[in-house]
């Protein structure tokens, strides 16, 4: 991972440099208002684009994710995994409209209030398991994936902040990646648990973090099932739910409530709206703190 935080930076300096040393001039003459589709690079350039800059690294590859406009008009938004044999990141940087120049950073809310917008899409939209009264004037939303490895490194300082903040509500939002292979199939199993039982679906999550590394996409249906019997609950009723249309529409939903709100990697935690892209357990205190200032400033 360190690896690809060095080409990621790579690439960001690359990009400022370019855009330092020729900017476009602006234009004098008039243009007709183009579609926002008009501005979006095509996947064969953004493919040459990172062979030019990453194809000196044999064992590494990519797969671009998606391109799409961006929140701030003009600019293409390039999601892409890149991965070696040290793991897999998922990064994502934005295209001028000029196609000549790239940005490398993330766009952030601005205003006297930047996180009430997405704070309210996520009142509104939440459906997962939660902890904490229902009225609680702090809400800390993960969404996760049951098969990613930073969900599991980051359970404990999760734990942790929702513990400290017992007056805070916690959501979890399921959130499988496609570059994991069972993660969907986790998420079917999970929202059928939370379902059933909303004390059951904590000790469900944490029992499928512990044996994390011992399923496979092979072994997942037999793994989760004696999980959700191990929590109290019958697992082929389990296993039965997780099959049926209703529960696919469940996780698409959360997923898609991801994305609106510019979702793209797990863990992502959201407090009163403020993103938390990164889980640190050396942040705990700050997490703490972020909480209590998001309670004062109701």
């Amino acid at each position: 991972m360190r690896r690809f935080l060095k080409l990621i930076l790579l690439l960001g300096l690359t990009c400022i440099l370019a855009g330092a040393q020729a900017a476009p001039k602006p234009s004098l003459v008039a243009k007709p208002a183009a579609s926002p589709a008009d501005h979006l690079p095509s996947e064969a350039t953004v493919d040459a684009f990172l062979h030019q800059t990453f194809g000196y690294e044999p064992d590494l590859t990519w797969k671009i994710g998606s391109i799409k406009p961006s929140p701030i008009a003009g600019l293409a938004e390039v999601t892409v995994v890149l991965a070696n044999q040290q793991g897999q990141q998922l990064t994502h940087f934005y295209v001028a409209p000029d196609g000549e120049h790239a940005l490398v950073g993330d766009i952030i809310p601005f205003g006297a209030k930047p996180f009430d917008p997405v704070k309210k899409i996520l009142e509104k939209g939440i459906t997962g398991p939660a902890r904490g009264p229902k009225d609680a004037p702090a809400m800390i939303v993960e969404f996760g994936d049951l098969q990613c490895p930073a969900c599991k490194a980051a359970q404990p300082t999760i734990e942790a902040l929702v513990e400290a903040e017992p007056t805070a509500r916690f959501v979890f939002q399921n959130f499988p990646l496609e570059i994991h292979n069972w993660a969907a199939k986790g998420a079917a199993y999970s929202d059928c648990v939370g379902r059933a039982s909303n004390e059951a679906f904590w000790k469900f999550v944490a029992k499928t973090y512990e044996t994390q590394s011992d399923i496979t996409a092979e072994n997942v249906d037999e793994k989760l099932t004696a999980i959700a019997d191990g929590v109290g609950l019958k697992g082929a009723d389990i296993a039965a739910c997780a099959t049926k249309p209703e529960t696919k529409t469940h996780v698409d939903a959360s997923i898609a409530l991801g994305k609106s709100v510019d979702v793209t990697g797990t863990p992502t935690l959201f407090i009163n709206g403020r993103r938390i892209g990164t889980v640190d357990a050396h942040m705990l205190g700050i997490y703490k703190s972020l909480v209590e200032f998001a309670v004062k400033s109701q």
